[in-house]
Order: C-alpha cells, then sequence, then structure tokens
C-alpha cells in the first residue's frame, strides 16, 4: 500500500532533518526511516493546515487493528515519557504519525519487526 501523503511545519522539518542526520553514523536504521518520512512531505511555512495534523508537540488519537484507541504526545528524544504518554519521534509510532491528520492510516514496522496499520482519530495540535 503506498503511503498516505503528509503536511510538516518548515521549523519541525528543519529541526529534524538536522537531528536525522546527526544519527546517520550512530544509529542508520532510525536516521533513515525519519528522513525518508521527512522527504516525501509537504512542507508548509505555517497556518491552519498545520492545525489537523500530527506536528511536534501535537497530541495525536489513534487506533490499531489490534489496541483500543491511545492518545500520544509526538516529542523529541529528550521529552519522551511513556508513562506520560510523551513518544519520541525515533521511535517506530512516532515516525509513523508524523504528518498524518485524522483519518488517514499508515502501515509501520515495529522494533521487532512485526507490521502494523494504524488510523489517526484526531489530532490537538500544540498549544505552546
Amino acid at each position: 500500500m503506498s503511503k498516505p501523503s503528509i503536511t510538516i511545519s518548515k521549523t519541525d522539518h528543519e529541526r529534524l532533518t538536522t537531528m536525522a542526520n546527526g544519527l546517520l553514523d550512530a544509529k542508520p536504521e532510525l536516521a533513515d526511516v525519519l528522513l525518508n518520512e521527512l522527504e516525501r512531505a509537504r512542507v508548509i511555512e505555517r497556518g491552519a493546515a498545520l492545525r489537523d495534523t500530527a506536528q511536534m508537540g501535537s497530541t495525536v488519537e489513534y487506533k490499531t487493528a489490534e489496541d483500543a484507541a491511545r492518545r500520544v504526545t509526538l516529542v523529541y528524544p529528550a521529552e519522551a515519557d511513556i508513562a506520560e504518554g510523551k513518544v519520541s519521534i525515533l521511535t517506530p509510532i512516532g515516525t509513523a504519525l508524523l504528518g498524518l491528520r485524522a483519518g488517514q492510516s499508515i502501515d509501520w514496522t515495529a522494533n521487532d519487526g512485526r507490521k502494523h496499520r494504524l488510523t489517526v482519530l484526531s489530532v490537538e495540535p500544540n498549544e505552546g
């Protein structure tokens, strides 16, 4: 299945590209997955189009075929805390959520190699 279109803010795109490029030597698999997503993203300066898409700091509710709905906030690695529902962009689920809007689905591969499909139910923008 083809991947859905995604939209990312210019600020997030620049910061995430820098972070991923910095990981190419230490964690090439993580860097490659994130860089591939960034490469296919539509990048926009700001505006209403971003309100409904999962950006850094957004809270996203999603479901998978295997699990009930979950709510997570997409964060940079230093802010990640699974107990608080803060998911790092460098996790497979974090990278999969980036740039999606409610109603979109994407296939992703977990750390254990299993394939999953998630569907975004809602996105609450970062008001910060």
